[in-house]
């Protein structure tokens, strides 16, 4: 992000007068050299980018990407320096628009001089159908993947959440075992404490994009708790479910379906940034009493789509 572009699209974007100069300023006169083994080369100039862990660079970032879309025919999600382009892809039109579109970043890249990374830079195909054309950027030809780590959450181009399942619990397990290997006590309430604080947000992390419908994703994920339940010597004897109730916990299943209902009270209430209109289907015909908020159940031939978030949510 070199400094000199950043600040014409502050201008452009009506920054300007004091404030411009504060941030001119902020920006300027920066050095930097690097050390290695105690022996440093000399100070260069710093000329782009932003200090790291600033609250203001973050801010300067989207101003400077602001109109990476401009033009593009499918849509585009940008968060931070991960850029997203999809669409439907149904013949060679449509495919031709996507590759003008990818065109178009790479013109934006090189008159902005904040080039890509095509070699990062990956396509997923999605669908049983998929014609799964290929794809270029700058001249190179992008690889295509079956699964692909976005924002924490494994994607995969079945739409399974098997592959993200198996990151959970390995995660989950990792930090089980470093729990029971550090902590002496058996103390109840502090391991629960601890438990709670490390371990099982690795298995619920953004569960409504991903709650698994598949009995062997279920019971992989349980495992982990099923371990944690028998850390205390005085309940092992017991079954799962009297442990649960005697640690006060639910089981995964039960706290995902929970979340699943509260990401739709949350979009009902307005407190979440996805709106319930834009993914749920409201029955507007008001024979029936009760509430003006009764969801409609789509009908769904492939069971993946069965069971997606919007559709395994009315059945509860």
């Amino acid at each position: 992000m070199p400094h000199q572009t950043l600040l014409e699209k502050l201008r452009s974007h009506g920054i300007r007068g004091e404030l411009l100069n504060w941030i001119t300023a902020w920006l300027g006169n920066r050095k930097q050299r690097v050390c290695v083994r105690g022996c440093a080369s000399g100070w260069r100039t710093v000329t782009s980018g932003v200090p790291q862990g600033s609250v203001l660079g973050p801010i300067l970032f989207l101003i400077f990407i602001n109109d990476l879309d401009f033009g593009m025919l499918n849509s585009i999600l940008k968060f931070a320096d991960d850029t997203k382009v999809y669409g439907e892809v149904v013949n060679q039109k449509s495919r031709e628009d996507l590759q003008n579109d990818l065109d178009l970043l790479v013109k934006w890249s090189d008159e902005w001089q904040m080039k890509f990374n095509v070699q990062k830079c990956k396509v997923m195909h999605i669908g049983k159908n998929n014609m799964e054309y290929k794809y270029t950027m700058n001249g190179m030809e992008l690889e295509s993947t079956k699964t692909e780590k976005d924002l924490g959450v494994v994607m995969s181009s079945d739409l399974k959440s098997t592959d993200h399942c198996l990151l959970a619990y390995n995660k989950a397990s990792r930090m089980l075992g470093m729990m029971g290997r550090t902590m002496k006590s058996r103390n109840p309430e502090i391991l629960l404490s601890i438990y709670k604080s490390i371990v099982r947000p690795h298995l619920e992390y953004c569960t409504p994009a991903w709650s698994p419908h598949y009995k062997k994703d279920k019971d992989l994920l349980e495992r982990v708790q099923h371990r944690f339940t028998r850390m205390f010597s005085h309940l092992r004897h017991l079954e799962y479910e009297e442990r649960l109730n005697i640690l006060g916990l639910w089981s995964l299943e039960e706290r995902r379906n929970r979340a699943d209902l509260l990401e739709v009270y949350k979009m009902a209430s307005g407190k979440s940034g996805n709106s319930l209109h834009d993914l749920f289907t409201v029955d507007k015909n008001g024979k029936t009493r009760g509430h003006s908020l009764k969801l409609i159940k789509k009908f769904s031939k492939g069971n993946t789509r069965h069971h997606f978030f919007t559709e395994r949510v009315v059945s509860r």
